[in-house]
């Protein structure tokens, strides 16, 4: 791991155990329902290139990008400019989200929705369906191949589908024999925060046929969605671009060339 993804991973434990002292898992999980009413998976399986819209109000790399964006205006956006799904990071201490955006997101839109955290435990899954979401981020870097299997299966077990994000070719090795039906290939390398848009192209090859593929990070304009599409990604992730966008509807259509 990164000395990022540590510090992460370790803050991130505290805190569900801080949780999960206030609301034990049985009372969480009669909160959730079983089932996802808005299959995330199908979305980006759709035909042509599906764009998964993030709630993003800041990052590690470049701090605050918009920290007054209000989830359930940002959400309705996104869904009225087309957007298949929309991601909702609900880390609060590098990326300035809250669980409570997840509530205001599904109240403004009836669009799949993803939470973006550093998952390291099935209760944040809990309380993932409980607030709302219909998947859930795991990240290869911050778990161990049996951690990351054990998730998989218990987001499945909730009703949540699992978006498996990778960075390098050991880490796709990991995700598929975990079991991962999509996979994410981050352009972003969580060691040093820089980004490099190859990253999806020279990944996307080793992915078995029938995973869905999701680029994530750098992706700012129409060539680069094109070049991606060319090249097999069935959907993008994208954050940045949009918050900072005064139009993000105008942008989400020029991204997907409509």
């Amino acid at each position: 791991m990164s000395r990022f993804i540590d510090r992460v991973v370790a803050s991130t434990t505290a805190q569900v155990a801080a949780r999960r002292a206030a609301v034990p898992d049985d009372e969480l999980a009669a909160r959730a329902p079983r089932r996802a009413e808005r299959p995330f998976a199908a979305a980006l399986s759709a035909p042509g290139m599906s764009l998964i819209a993030e709630l993003k109000r800041a990052s590690p790399s470049r701090g605050a990008i918009t920290p007054d964006a209000r989830a359930g205006e940002v959400v309705a956006n996104y869904a009225r400019a087309g957007a298949a799904a929309c991601s909702i990071l609900t880390e609060p201490d590098h990326f300035g989200g809250r669980l409570e955006d997840l509530v205001d997101a599904r109240a403004a839109a009836g669009i799949p929705l993803l939470r973006k955290d550093f998952i390291v435990d099935e209760y944040q899954l809990l309380e993932a369906r409980a607030a709302g979401a219909d998947a859930a981020l795991l990240i290869v870097a911050a778990l161990t191949a049996e951690r990351l299997a054990a998730l998989i299966a218990a987001a499945d077990a909730v009703g949540l589908d699992a978006l498996v994000e990778v960075h390098d070719l050991a880490e796709v090795d990991v995700a598929v024999r975990a079991g991962a039906g999509i996979i994410g290939i981050n352009n972003r390398d969580l060691a040093t925060l820089e980004v490099d848009t190859e990253t999806a192209h020279r990944l996307r090859p080793a992915l078995p046929a029938g995973v869905i593929s999701v680029a994530e990070s750098g992706i700012t304009s129409r060539e680069d969605v094109a070049r991606l599409e060319r090249g097999g990604v069935d959907a993008i992730l994208v954050g940045e671009t949009l918050m900072r966008a005064g139009d993000p509807v105008r942008t989400v259509a020029e991204l997907l060339g409509r």
